[in-house]
C-alpha cells in the first residue's frame, strides 16, 4: 500500500488542480494521499468530488507556525489532518493567515518591482487565481519574465529567507497551533522538521515540550532529509512516542518533487487515523475498518 501524506494543490501554491491532483495520485499507483495546502482548506471538496474510485483522500492542511527560541523565532511547518475546519479557532487563524500571506506576499513583489524586476502585483495575483499568495507564485512570475528558469532556481536567489526582498510573516505560535489542531478533533505532525533550518528550534528538548501539549509526529521521511536526519528524527519519535510519516510535499511543477517518493507506512496511517476524533475521516477504501 503506497500512503503519500503531503501533497499540494492550486489551492495554494501547486500546480496541479484538486481533480488533477487527485489524477495524478492515481496515476502514480497512490492508494492513499493527503491533500494539505498552506493555511486553508479550500481544495478539500473538488479533490472529493475529482476522487477516483479505489483512491483514499486524507483532508489536512499545512499551518504557518512560529517556533519561539531564545534569540529568535524560527519557521516552523505544521501539518494538521482530520480536523473539523469549522471549528472556530482554526476558521479565525486560516483567514488570518490567508491575509497575511497576501500582505507578505506584495510587500515582496513590492522591493523587487522597486529594484526593477519585471514582474507585477497583478501578475502574481493572477497566478495564485484566488489561492493564499505565497512565494512560489512570484518564482512563477519570475520564470514567466524569464528572470529565472525555474521556481526552485527563484527559491536559490531571489526568494531566499536571506535575500534583499524577503518579507517575514506574523504566523502561529507553534504550541498553539498543535492545540488548536487537537482541539478540532485533529492530528499534528511537523513538516520536515530538518529541511529548512528549523534544527535551530527543533531540538529534542523542544520537541518533548511539544509532545507534552499534544504534538502527534514527525514528518521522517521527506525528500529533504539526507539518511542521518532520519535516522535522528526515528531514534527521537521512538523515544517520545511519536508517529513517523512520510511524504512527498509534492507542489506540482513548482517543486522536482514526485508523488509517492517518501511515503507512510499503513500501520502508522492507522495509528494516526485512531488518534482522530472522526469528526473529518478518510474518504475511500484504504484497505483499514475506519
Amino acid at each position: 500500500m503506497l500512503i503519500d501524506l503531503h501533497a499540494h494543490s492550486t489551492a495554494s501554491d501547486g500546480t496541479d488542480t484538486p481533480a488533477q491532483l487527485m489524477a495524478a495520485a492515481a496515476a502514480a499507483g497512490l492508494d492513499v494521499v493527503a491533500i494539505t495546502d498552506h493555511d486553508n482548506t479550500g481544495g478539500w471538496q473538488p479533490a472529493l468530488d475529482a476522487r477516483p474510485d479505489g483512491l483514499t483522500v486524507i483532508r489536512g492542511a499545512e499551518f504557518s507556525t512560529l517556533a519561539r527560541t531564545d534569540s529568535w523565532p524560527v519557521s516552523v511547518h505544521l501539518l494538521g489532518y482530520l480536523f473539523d475546519p469549522e471549528h472556530a479557532a482554526i476558521v479565525t487563524e486560516q483567514a488570518r493567515l490567508r491575509e497575511e500571506r497576501l500582505q507578505r506576499g506584495m510587500a515582496i513583489v513590492a522591493k523587487m518591482v522597486a529594484a526593477g524586476i519585471p514582474i507585477t502585483a497583478e501578475q502574481v495575483m493572477a497566478i495564485a487565481n484566488g489561492a493564499p499568495v505565497g512565494r512560489p507564485h512570484s518564482g512563477q512570475a519570475l520564470v514567466a519574465a524569464g528572470v529565472v528558469t525555474s521556481v526552485d532556481q527563484a527559491f536559490g536567489s531571489y526568494l531566499s529567507g536571506r535575500g534583499p526582498y524577503y518579507v517575514p510573516k506574523a504566523d502561529t505560535d507553534l504550541p498553539t497551533a498543535i492545540a488548536m489542531i487537537a482541539a478540532a478533533g485533529g492530528v499534528s505532525v511537523i513538516a520536515h522538521p530538518r529541511g529548512r533550518g528549523e534544527y535551530r528550534a527543533l531540538t529534542f528538548e523542544y520537541i518533548k515540550e511539544l509532545a507534552d501539549h499534544g504534538l502527534g509526529g514527525l514528518e521522517v521521511d521527506h525528500p529533504d532529509h539526507s539518511a542521518a536526519e532520519r535516522a535522528e528524527l526515528r531514534s527521537i519519535a521512538e523515544r517520545l512516542g511519536l508517529l513517523t510519516t512520510g511524504s512527498s510535499d509534492y507542489h506540482g511543477t513548482n517543486k522536482v518533487l514526485r508523488l509517492g517518493q517518501d511515503h507512510t507506512d499503513p500501520e502508522i496511517l492507522a495509528r494516526l487515523v485512531a488518534a482522530s476524533s472522526g469528526a473529518t475521516p478518510p474518504v475511500g477504501p484504504a484497505g483499514f475498518d475506519w
